[in-house]
């Protein structure tokens, strides 16, 4: 089987120092492993999403060297796959509606009870949620380490589509990475705890289950995520120094001062140094103020996992 990997980034923005810490890991491995890379454009939220970000961010990525093997899949043309899943698990008894608020939830620490408090509206608007079972899953990261959650206990019966009609990331991530043959995923560890629910999914699905090695996500001085939505600064439009500051960042610091007239030879300079066991085993990692720097302060690891590029 042929090493896949992927860079998934949500289009409401301009990619930054972190955003750009995900896409060189995982093209880093995908390449070490003499495999394809793939580029995904995750714009489920159509509220935010925008065509121009996705343009911008594709041309940073290839002003920077990292052009994907094939044209980017958009998650915003996929309903139709996403459609069919759903009813696989409906048809299971693994899915059910449910009308269920915040408010509703909000006495049981927003976990779903075991009988859908309410599984319909007025409006007729309605949540499509999986029902999770009981025990323990986990699995083994190749950074992270051994992970496991009780998602019936911590995370409940969580959603696949909202009353909106907006799909949930955990599903159309787990039919996409399926359907475009991803065999490993290397992305920031704020996603490590939403692993445990795609892995119920590509099992509840009968889909393959990749690989995960989950990098350290790049914050700032207060511990805040770096975020396009929060304005952090876009990659620097000198691509080799942007290149330097990521390989430093992911403890390639032989890599990182490598001579380089261009981004080209220093990826190629990159991908012969690289090294996996240098990768720094944290969940956070401070971002620099200024000049790249070969040993990056460390945080206490991310406690909650939200959506990022992935």
């Amino acid at each position: 089987m042929v090493y896949t990997g992927r860079f998934a980034p949500s289009p409401t923005g301009d990619l930054h120092l972190g955003s750009l810490l995900a896409a060189l890991g995982s093209w880093l491995e995908a390449r070490a492993a003499g495999g394809r890379w793939l580029l995904r454009i995750d714009d489920l939220d159509t509220q935010r999403a925008a065509p121009a970000s996705a343009d911008r961010q594709q041309t940073q990525l290839a002003r920077i060297g990292l052009v994907p093997d094939g044209r980017p899949l958009r998650q915003s043309t996929r309903g139709a796959a996403y459609a069919a899943a759903l009813a696989q698990l409906e048809a299971a008894g693994l899915a059910y509606r449910c009308a269920c608020s915040r408010s509703d939830l909000a006495a049981r620490n927003g976990l779903h009870p075991e009988r859908c408090i309410r599984p319909a509206r007025e409006d007729g608007a309605f949540a499509w949620r999986l029902r999770v079972p009981k025990g323990l899953l986990g699995f083994d990261d190749h950074l992270q380490g051994r992970f496991a959650l009780d998602l019936q206990r911590e995370v409940g019966d969580f959603v696949l589509r909202r009353a909106d009609g907006m799909w949930a990331y955990q599903l159309a991530v787990v039919v996409d990475d399926a359907a475009s043959g991803i065999t490993a995923v290397v992305r920031g560890a704020d996603l490590l705890e939403s692993t445990p629910r795609q892995i119920l999914l590509q099992r509840l699905l009968g889909l393959p289950t990749p690989t995960y090695l989950h990098l350290p996500v790049l914050v700032d001085a207060a511990g805040c995520k770096l975020s396009k939505s929060q304005g952090a600064a876009a990659i620097p439009a000198h691509p080799v120094e942007a290149l330097r500051s990521a390989l430093a960042l992911l403890g390639q610091r032989r890599a990182a001062v490598a001579p380089a007239s261009d981004a080209a030879s220093l990826l190629r300079s990159a991908l012969a140094l690289y090294d996996r066991s240098a990768l720094p085993r944290k969940r956070t990692l401070v971002a620099p103020q200024s000049a790249p720097s070969p040993a990056p302060r460390t945080l206490d690891p991310l406690s909650t996992a939200t959506r990022s590029a992935s």
